[in-house]
């Protein structure tokens, strides 16, 4: 009897330090197997303070096209890069040739970044304006890289806190 309560408590101890880790349910939008990871440079769900910078380390499977956008606490939408090529492997945002910075600004709270990639070049530019919520955010998204074939697109998400 005491083993087995042993053994239970070591079990809950155990399970109470795991994570768990949700990508966004975007089935519709992409193939879901071009895009490897996106994350912010210190770790999906991480903290920032208004003001610091923060970049993201968005890993593919093949060549092709990224736009990124943001959506803020409050619902704002912006892009932070539009159509920008990246080759097979990790490429982090900003690059150098990008010439700007990402710093984190008010509103506090869960930011969302999403990656929307596709193998050739976007024909259309992704336009965000106003706010939305999720479901709208997601289709905007979805109508954005439904023109391409699903096994060239793909979207991901990452987030992110500002403090």
């Amino acid at each position: 009897m005491r083993r087995t309560a042993l053994l239970l408590g070591g079990l809950a101890l155990g399970l109470s330090s795991c994570t768990l880790s949700v990508r966004s349910n975007l089935a519709l939008a992409g193939g879901g197997n071009l895009i490897a990871d996106l994350r912010p440079d210190r770790g999906e769900g991480a903290t920032y303070r208004v003001g610091e910078a923060v970049r993201f380390r968005l890993t593919t499977r093949t060549p092709g096209y990224v736009t990124l956008v943001a959506l803020q606490p409050n619902g704002y939408a912006s892009t932070l890069i539009r159509g920008a090529y990246v080759p097979a492997g990790t490429t982090v945002f900003p690059r150098p040739q990008d010439g700007v910075t990402y710093n984190v600004a008010p509103p506090t709270g869960l930011q969302r970044v999403r990656a929307i990639f596709t193998r050739v070049r976007p024909a259309t530019e992704l336009v965000l304006s106003g706010t939305y919520d999720v479901n709208g955010w997601n289709t905007v998204t979805t109508q954005y890289v439904q023109p391409y074939a699903v096994a060239d697109r793909d979207v991901a998400e990452t987030y992110l806190y500002i403090r």
